[in-house]
Parts: C-alpha cells; structure tokens; sequence
C-alpha cells in the first residue's frame, strides 16, 4: 500500500537526481525555511485562474486519486482526471521531467530535487481557498516543499518511520533503536531494514544520539565524514538484516517470522491484523514521510490543477485519501467530522505536533548543507544512492 522508494538503480544517478544547490548571493529572496537560503530557478507563479481545461493528467502514489472522489471532482468542475500511478520516488521525478503531467504527489525525498530543477512551480495559496486555518501546522513551510517564501507544494498526509516490533519474541517493550543498530542486538538476523538510500538518515539519527561528536544536526545533511559514519553504521547492521524490504515485503517479513523487530509504517502494522505486532517511536526519533501536491512548471492544464488541489484539501476529501491509504491527513478539520474519524486520526497523531516534532521527514540531501553549514559541502543524493549500493554489496 504505502510506497516511496525502492533502491534505485546506480544508472538513475546519470540521469541527473543529483542536486546542486548553491547559496543565493542576494541575501534577500533567498531565504528558506529555517533561514536557509537556496538558490532556485525563477517560475512565474500564477496571478489568477481562468477557465478550467477539459482535463488533468496527475502522477501519484497509489491511492490518492481514487474513481470515487475523482468522478464526483469532474462532475463538479468538468474536468477529467487522468492518472498514472509511480511506485518510487525516482520513478516520479523521471516522469515528472517528460513534460507529460500537470500533477505529482511527492514525498520530501523527491520535492526538493524538482524545486531546485526547475521542474515545478510556485503556488498561489490563494487561489486554494481549502489551503486555510485547517491544514495542521506541522505540515506548512517545511524545507522540502516551501523555499524562498514560496509554496510549492500543497500537503495531503504524513506518516512517521516507527519501529515495529513482534512482542511473542520480543518481550521486553523497545524504547530506542539500538535493538536494530547495535552488533549485540539480540535480534540479529531478525532485522527488516527499508531498502533505499533515503535509509541513510536513520543511521544518522541514531548517530546523532549515540556519537554527537560527530556534529550531525540534521539527517541528511551530511558531510564525507558524517556520511561514512553512517555508512559503517549501515554495514555492520547488514550482517543482522534478515530482510530489506518495499511495502509489498514488509508485512509477509513480519508475518512470517523472517524479521521480528525493524523499521515499518503504521499502516503496515495495522495491515497485519495481529496484535502482537507492537509499534514505537524510540527516544531517538525517527524519519518520516510527507506528501504534497505540486504542480509541473509547464503544466498544459494549470486551472483544473489547482481545481484538483483545492478539492482534495477539503476535509471530506482529503480525510477519504488518509484513511484509504493509511496516514495522517492534512486537514486537521476531518479529525472532528466523525467517531470514525477522530479514531482514524487518533491511530495516526494526525493533529499531535508535539509527536511529528520528534520526526525528521524525508528531505533530499544536496550538496548545500541543510544545516546552515557553510564551511563545508554536503553530500548529495547520487552521493547517497553510489553509498547505499556499498552497504548492500
């Protein structure tokens, strides 16, 4: 169900999902979530909507665009919705890059690599009336999707990296991720790990608790030497991995005895329909993902676009996407629209910022330092993907 990154293949790397992001030398329009400043391609942003076009052609994880809301969207504002599902990130900004598509729902490990190329363009929050007071707090102006005062991308739902558990074996209830990352685990050759260089910034969470002499202050913003640091870290959990696993191997990982303590989602806990599978954010904290609608920096259909965006920000419709598929949603306002609701958004900590505060979300690593650090370059995501194919040999 939820999906996100596989490993990608080393020749994705040629392809150009490396970033250079340089620091603006305006010091004024540059400035970023954070204060960071990034240097970005100009789009123009649009000023007002016109009429709407026939159609839209959206590319999005599966499950955000369901016939059910789908028709009833085209019925109101005529326009038809076309959809190709991805099943990566990388797969998504690829296609993103063809020109084909008006619509991408990115998670933050895709997001910023198609700001800084210019792939997307800024939005104009107005002309979303949905995007108001409702949509919860955590989830605007983060680093991934909002650069130099500009919007780019509108939420629809996040989720935390938690660690899964199988309590028959393990017992004794986990609080920290050492069970996963130390070579006296007693787990080991029980571990599922997620299998992606995204994965890179768990073990440098870990380090960031247990080595903070390493100086890493944010997880994926990481230096040769931090980066190596995690790396080794990585290696020598590979030797207890049992499983590196994609949505569709996680829960048969868990269910069937192959991993009995790991990385793992909500939804995918829930989807085993065991209660002895146990779920915790550890004391370290934990990656996350976020999801955003963005709109192609040539979309061919713009008004039927951000149509769709409005639509499906509203908090019956946005509520429908996080329940089908599994997250917190966006819309804080659905979480009181009913019993089963606010049970939905209660599993999740839909509207529990002191809980998503402790949750790095994905962003793309770039060569700029996402920590503010100027003395150093950081690496990039082709740093990390040439990394992640050495941990797993």
């Amino acid at each position: 169900m939820k999906k996100h990154l596989l490993a990608p293949a080393a020749a994705l790397a040629a392809l150009g999902l490396a970033l250079s992001g340089c620091a603006s030398s305006d010091g004024g329009d540059g400035e970023a979530a954070g204060g960071l400043q990034i240097d970005v391609p100009e789009i123009p942003m649009m000023e007002e909507l016109g009429e709407n076009e026939n159609e839209v052609n959206i590319l999005a994880w599966s499950g955000f665009v369901e016939p059910a809301w789908a028709e009833q969207f085209t019925a109101e504002t005529g326009c038809t919705v076309n959809r190709k599902i991805f099943a990566t990130s990388d797969e998504a900004v690829q296609l993103m890059r063809t020109g084909e598509y008006d619509l991408v729902s990115a998670s933050g490990d895709a997001s910023l690599r198609l700001i800084v190329d210019g792939n997307v363009q800024p939005l104009n929050t107005e002309l979303i009336p949905n995007f108001g007071d409702d949509i919860v707090e955590g989830m605007k102006g983060q680093l991934y999707d909002t650069l130099n005062g500009n919007v780019y991308g509108i939420p629809i739902g996040r989720g935390a990296n938690i660690l899964q558990y199988n309590s028959d074996v393990v017992t004794e209830d986990p609080t920290s991720w050492d069970v996963v990352w130390e070579a006296d685990s007693p787990y080991a050759g029980k571990i599922a790990a997620y299998d992606s260089p995204i994965y890179i910034a768990d073990a440098a969470i870990y380090l960031m608790a247990t080595q903070p002499d390493l100086g890493i202050e944010n997880p994926y913003a990481l230096d040769e030497t931090q980066l190596q640091a995690a790396v080794d870290l990585l290696k020598q959990q590979n030797g207890m991995v049992s499983e590196y696993w994609n949505p569709t191997t996680n829960i048969s990982s868990f269910t069937g005895g192959n991993s009995v303590v790991g990385t793992s989602w909500e939804v995918l806990r829930k989807a085993t329909g065991d209660e002895k599978f146990k779920s915790v954010l550890p004391e370290e904290g934990s990656t996350g993902w976020s999801d955003a609608w963005m709109l192609a920096a040539d979309a061919e259909h713009p008004n039927c676009a951000y149509a769709w965006m409005d639509y499906t920000s509203s908090p019956e419709v946005n509520g429908q996407i996080a329940m089908g598929f599994g997250m917190a949603p966006a819309n804080g306002a659905f979480c009181e629209m009913s019993d089963e609701a606010k049970e939905h958004c209660d599993y999740y900590n839909a509207t529990d910022e002191d809980y998503y505060k402790q949750v790095w979300f994905w962003t793309t690593p770039i060569d700029q330092c996402l920590d503010g650090r100027t003395d150093v370059q950081c690496t990039n995501y082709q740093d990390w993907t040439a990394a992640w194919a050495t941990v797993k040999g």
